[in-house]
């Protein structure tokens, strides 16, 4: 990094591509991406400090750089002060793109506190925007009905978890937060945008029989997934926020992260004064043009701009309508 003091700006960012034995080819026909791998392609990391698997920036004088590096240098000019007095070492923000072709296995996340513990870092909460789903696709969030530690053991050990699990239809628009501790999973035909935390701690409980490239069975982590379990009852965990267009509506707000979707088919100014929080805008339609001064940034669907907390005001100019999801660091 040649010059690390000079002006922060828009940032775009080169999406990473995860291979899962789950995964589709959505991501590839959807967006377009370049170098995309050419076998199944679950994830495109679209936004990433986790270490060993940073995005890199890619425009203007940082091109080249990874997010972790931009994070060492800026600091708090990145973030905002809050946020990097809660989160010095770390980029606290993690999206992605995930094309569920068949089931992700049923798993678990830690929280803040378990995974201080184990690993000295940060838990898992996330954030799930139904981008596109079949007629009569389903996800798992919790359970429906309260179980005990062993009776859990059992049903996993012997192919049964599925019975207990709390199943929702979705449809584009739906929105899912998934707190650290509650069991999981995505089925198949979903294609989805996920915020979360920073981590890529996942414990699998339950993998429906499937077999990795080899034909041995995925690793299970059902020691692991006990301490980090939520055992309450799901009754409904999905929502359908109305839709103003041209607006901007509240998703999820939680204390690693705020979610607005925001909807625009002719210019608009975002002030961000006074917000001291670095946003993320992740787009799910259309492409354009984002102005702040002296540059000028396009963007189309499934790309991120990440806008730093020391810039003020923005101007986007859409060339076709479009939708994005607005994330910020509370």
């Amino acid at each position: 990094m040649e010059n690390a003091r000079l002006k922060l700006y828009p940032l775009k960012f080169r999406p990473l591509f995860s291979e899962k034995p789950w995964g589709g080819f959505r991501i590839r026909d959807e967006y377009g991406f370049p170098h995309m791998p050419q076998q199944p392609c679950g994830e495109a990391w679209l936004l990433s400090a986790v270490p060993g698997k940073s995005t890199l920036v890619d425009n203007g004088p940082l091109k080249g750089n990874t997010l972790e590096e931009v994070f060492e240098i800026f600091m708090e000019e990145l973030t905002g002060e809050k946020a990097y007095k809660a989160s010095p070492h770390l980029f606290p923000l993690l999206l992605k793109i995930v094309d569920a072709h068949e089931w992700l296995s049923i798993q678990v996340h830690p929280d803040d506190h378990l995974a201080e513990q184990r690993y000295g870092t940060g838990g898992k909460t996330e954030m799930w925007y139904i981008l596109d789903a079949a007629p009569e696709a389903k996800l798992i969030s919790g359970f429906d009905r309260e179980i005990e530690r062993s009776t859990l053991v059992f049903l996993a050990e012997n192919g049964l978890l599925p019975d207990v699990m709390h199943y929702e239809k979705v449809r584009r628009g739906d929105v899912f937060f998934t707190p650290a501790g509650r069991v999981h999973a995505i089925g198949p035909g979903i294609l989805l945008a996920e915020i979360q935390q920073t981590s890529d701690i996942t414990y699998r409980i339950y993998d429906w029989g499937r077999k990795d490239a080899k034909g041995k069975p995925r690793e299970m982590h059902l020691t692991e997934s006990l301490d980090a379990i939520d055992f309450g009852v799901t009754t409904k965990a999905g929502t359908h926020p109305q839709h103003h267009p041209g607006g901007s509506e509240p998703l999820v707000q939680c204390p690693w992260f705020h979610v607005h979707r925001v909807t625009a088919e002719h210019p608009v100014k975002k002030d961000y004064t006074g917000t001291d929080s670095c946003v993320a805008l992740l787009f799910t339609t259309g492409e354009g043009m984002l102005l702040s001064t002296p540059y000028a940034v396009p963007y189309r669907k499934g790309e991120v701009i990440l806008l730093p907390a020391t810039l003020e005001e923005v101007e986007m100019i859409p060339s076709q309508p479009s939708e994005w999801l607005e994330v910020s660091i509370p």
